[in-house]
């Protein structure tokens, strides 16, 4: 043996055990999973909201990475309950970026949580897709940020159309306390004019409010031919039982914040005849066969369903829409890197979801627009669609 080749040897068996761990750990890093933040409502009074997202992710999770997850990498859900509290938000997603080292945020049961949260994914250059309704979240545009539910503002347009639309002129509003009952009331009474609307009665509850038959008698002699309340929660449907005992005849509409059959349900048959826009995932069956949504709202009403024996919900159908425009960005870019899904999810055209067909831009990070609300009405306690 030459002195050159026993001295390659030595190194060798030398140098095999320093790198043996570099080279076990390379298939390990590359298989590093993706880690997907969230913080819902997932209890307490928006808990309506949050549960269905919460079910959803991890349904949706569980298929994602049992087809093989994304680019050969499963998928991690990081899940905090917020509870619908905007400063266990702000708590929560500190956590998610600084110590969970999450990919993406998707969450925000609500816009307190969401706009809890905005600054901390603007500062930390992480894309944040919220579930929450408010224009303010994409209004002015932030880099970071994007959302999938429609806007309170697409609700009042769409609510003054309809009206319009069955001759009516004079309206009158109802709304609640909390972020979005009072950003909805806002856009309405900001768009009306422009829709031809004249608001004749302004009223307000707060959350904690059992009875709204004061502000209702108010609207009774107001002169209102309709009424729409800007609210989600336990208030509409007292506004809605109350409303019938009042015996107010004018047609009543409700935002997009109570398209689930809680709301019916909680109503009860006070809520026939009432209208509101929403997704079509909750008229799935009545879509029309050559509607592109149609099978994507079956296949996941069919889904959730299945698993958790329970009605779906539009809200858990936004949670879903989040997480396939994320996961969409990923394959387009190639990449978990954070700048980079950004610009995928910006870049995004036809995304056909339960909540529309999303075509985002640099200066609309949600893509959505008019067409994408379907104007339902309760009929004999269920949904059915307006034609």
């Amino acid at each position: 043996m030459s002195r050159l080749t026993a001295t390659l040897r030595r190194f060798t068996r030398a140098a095999l055990p320093l790198a043996l761990p570099l080279l076990l750990a390379a298939p390990a890093a590359a298989q590093e999973p993706i880690r997907v933040g969230t913080f819902l409502a997932v209890t307490g009074p928006a808990s309506f909201l949050g549960d269905p997202e919460q079910k959803t992710l991890e349904m949706m999770v569980d298929k994602i990475n049992a087809d093989g997850g994304i680019n050969g990498r499963k998928l991690q859900l990081i899940s905090y309950d917020s509870a619908g509290d905007a400063e266990k938000a702000r708590t929560f997603t500190k956590r998610l970026i600084e110590q969970d080292k999450v990919d993406v945020l998707i969450g925000g049961s609500s816009t307190g949580e969401t706009m809890a949260a905005v600054p901390l994914a603007e500062a930390a250059g992480i894309p944040f897709i919220s579930l929450a309704g408010a224009v303010v979240i994409v209004e002015p545009t932030k880099k970071w940020v994007f959302k999938t539910p429609h806007t309170d503002r697409m609700a009042c347009e769409k609510v003054f159309v309809d009206m319009k639309a069955r001759g009516f002129t004079k309206a009158a509003l109802i709304s609640g306390s909390g972020g979005f009952d009072k950003s909805m009331r806002a856009e309405c009474v900001k768009v009306a004019p422009s829709q031809g609307i004249q608001i004749v009665a302004d009223e307000t509850y707060g959350a904690a409010d059992t009875d709204m038959t004061a502000q209702l008698t108010k609207i009774k002699g107001s002169g209102a031919q309709a009424v729409l309340n800007a609210g989600f929660g336990q208030g509409p449907a007292i506004v809605t039982r109350n409303y019938k005992q009042l015996g107010l005849t004018q047609p009543l509409y409700q935002s997009h914040g109570v398209a689930s059959k809680e709301y019916i349900k909680l109503s009860g048959d006070a809520a026939e005849g009432v209208r509101l826009p929403a997704a079509a995932l909750l008229v799935a069956d009545l879509l029309p066969a050559g509607d592109p949504q149609k099978p994507v709202v079956t296949a996941y009403r069919n889904a959730y369903q299945d698993k958790y024996k329970t009605d779906v919900s539009t809200f858990g159908g936004h949670a879903y829409d989040g997480l396939m425009l994320y996961v969409n960005a990923v394959k387009a870019a190639g990449s978990t890197d954070k700048a980079k899904t950004r610009d995928a999810i910006e870049a995004t055209k036809g995304y056909v979801g339960t909540g529309g067909v999303v075509n985002m831009s640099p200066t609309d990070h949600m893509g959505l627009d008019l067409s994408a609300f379907r104007m339902l009405e309760v009929k004999n306690g269920d949904w059915t669609l307006v034609k």
